[in-house]
């Protein structure tokens, strides 16, 4: 299939690795809806980056109600409507928090995660980026974004890792990985042209890309 015939498109990844950039992209290549987090509304995380045990509740918690209350929309995609394409899948929020919560604290959440859980249309594409660890420190350096100036090195590291564990077992999307450490999806014609080429080429539910240098 080529890129323009799925409905809705999640492009997913951790801190740094570009997703927002390239759901952009791709937004604008398609003329479609963009489906954005939020971090900047989340009122807990410049404070959670400084002190993750006291704050990671209530910053898990808010981007959880606010990625519902975004996702409530998509109970049922029009297949005539306008593609959307997101930069995040709710399926993987408890990716976050079992990462940074504590064992009560994770299962308060994972109480009120099943409650709130919409019944949003699983995404005809998920396009999943790959970076390692020291590319993303760097790229997140580089950026210079306050939210993010005090994020450590080994929760980016530990993050990474989590992201690689959840979809190795991730089934529910056609899911292509991409490493995406000698590609720029946004400022090369090029390498997004590649990117497009690739998912035409797709013939099965799980594809993998790796370009070397």
């Amino acid at each position: 299939m080529k890129l323009e015939e799925y409905r809705y498109i999640v492009v997913e990844g951790p801190i740094g690795v570009g997703k927002t950039s390239l759901a952009r992209r791709i937004a604008d290549h398609l003329d479609s809806e963009l489906l954005l987090e939020k971090p900047g509304e989340n009122p807990f995380l410049e404070r959670f980056y400084d002190d993750i045990p006291r704050y990671a509740l209530p910053t898990q918690l808010f981007f959880l109600f606010q990625r519902a209350d975004q996702l409530q929309g998509l109970a049922q995609i029009d297949m005539f409507s306008k593609t959307t394409v997101a930069d995040f899948l709710l399926d993987k929020d408890p990716l976050f928090a079992r990462l940074t919560l504590s064992d009560a604290e994770y299962d308060l959440y994972r109480k009120i995660y099943h409650h709130l859980q919409p019944k949003a249309a699983l995404p005809d594409l998920v396009i999943y980026l790959q970076a390692s660890p020291a590319t993303l420190i760097e790229r997140v350096k580089r950026r210079g974004n306050p939210l993010e100036k005090n994020i450590s090195g080994e929760y980016l590291w530990r993050l990474a890792d989590s992201y690689t564990r959840f979809f190795h077992h991730y089934e529910d999307s056609p899911l292509m990985i991409i490493n995406s450490e000698n590609l720029n999806f946004v400022d090369n014609q090029e390498d997004f042209d590649l990117l497009l080429r690739q998912v035409e080429q797709m013939c099965g539910p799980r594809e993998y890309f790796n370009r070397g240098i």
